[in-house]
């Protein structure tokens, strides 16, 4: 008697689900970038064939299934909407940007003195393009954690990110657990080129949002990190400017801060940098200098200020926004700008201790500049 054994029939199996970020290669193929925007080998391939049939672009943030090891097989959704919704959608440099005209709102109940400050000598609007201007130790980081909070409370529609480069892992950790938002971060120990393409495919994220007519809001720490990388990752042999600075790498930087802009369509990009000055660097001094005409924005922070414990340690005088009219509320601008005035008799420690007492002392911004200016409406 011959007896056969049959092999048992493998099962089915099901597609894996999987998301993650489009990252395309310059061949037209593309990885799905699983891991918080780094590259690993849990990264799912996706055929030029898809990319091209759905028009997927980088920063995509695609879910979909996958049937074989690492392969994309199936486009469920493209940045939270099904596939075919995004078709024929703008890109993002056929948009017209135009001057921020609605107000991002830092004051909360219970934020504290410093989101406060910030909305009445540095106003933010949806597609500001800031600078954040800090020397070391003079309070930059908490201070990130303060406005990231504040847009999470007051502007849940505006889609929240914080990026950080170059930086320390326990600082990493502490942003992640404090911010309602996404967090793309690239510690120290990370080639230089590592935090420029994290860099890049954060924006690109932001920038396809845009496109959709969101309202985005990236804090960057620090724009001086990533022009140290772009530096550090340049060809050698190219021409070599002050500071020992390549000429050729502010032109990564600048493209990726300029993408901040308001879009007459609908949709806006705002990106808060920080800019690190007083390092000892003469090439951190160089690309502050380069940089600080490109943004529409700049807060300031004091060392002397900090050193004295005085947070915020703003530098109210040296601090203000381009065209800030555009934001200022009826009879909020002249109550401003007398503020500005009154505090300009004094020095810098001394505004900024009198400011802080006077913020403290009232519940609102509104209640403060109708002290200043009776005309502000209560709301």
């Amino acid at each position: 008697m011959t007896t056969t054994l049959e092999r048992p029939t493998a099962p089915e199996q099901r597609p894996v689900r999987v998301a993650g970020l489009l990252d395309p290669a310059d061949d037209g193929h593309g990885m799905l970038r699983v891991r918080g925007g780094h590259p690993s080998p849990d990264d799912i391939q996706v055929s030029s064939a898809l990319i091209r049939r759905l028009g997927l672009r980088k920063g995509d943030a695609v879910e979909g299934g996958c049937d074989r090891p690492r392969v994309l097989a199936s486009v469920d959704r493209v940045n939270g909407r099904d596939p075919e919704d995004l078709r024929g959608r703008a890109r993002f440099r056929d948009l017209t940007p135009v001057h921020p005209r609605e107000r991002l709102r830092l004051e909360t109940p219970r934020g504290g003195p410093a989101p406060r400050i910030v909305d009445l000598v540095s106003p933010v609007g949806k597609g500001q393009r800031g600078l954040i201007v800090a020397p070391p130790r003079t309070g930059k980081t908490v201070l990130l954690q303060q406005v990231a909070a504040a847009v999470a409370t007051n502007h849940p529609e505006a889609h929240l990110m914080v990026v950080l480069l170059d930086e320390r892992p326990e600082e990493v950790t502490d942003m992640r657990r404090s911010v309602r938002g996404e967090v793309y971060a690239s510690t120290f120990d990370r080639p230089a080129r590592e935090h420029i393409a994290l860099a890049e495919l954060a924006v690109e994220r932001g920038r396809r949002l845009v496109e959709q007519g969101r309202d985005v809001v990236i804090l960057l720490d620090s724009l001086t990190r990533l022009c140290r990388a772009h530096n550090n990752a340049a060809r050698a042999g190219g021409r070599t400017l002050s500071g020992g600075v390549d000429a050729a790498a502010l032109a990564g930087p600048k493209k990726l801060f300029g993408a901040a802009r308001c879009a007459e369509e609908g949709g806006s990009l705002t990106i808060l940098a920080t800019a690190l000055v007083e390092t000892g660097s003469r090439a951190d001094d160089f690309f502050f200098e380069e940089l600080k005409g490109t943004g529409n924005m700049e807060l300031r922070l004091d060392r002397s200020a900090a050193e004295a414990r005085i947070f915020p340690a703003v530098d109210v005088a040296r601090s203000g926004t381009r065209r800030e009219e555009l934001l200022f509320g009826e009879g909020e601008l002249a109550a401003a700008r007398a503020l500005r005035r009154a505090l300009g008799t004094r020095d810098g420690q001394g505004a900024l201790q009198v400011l802080l007492d006077r913020v403290r002392r009232t519940p609102d911004n509104a209640a403060f500049l109708r002290q200043v200016q009776p005309t502000v409406p209560g709301a």
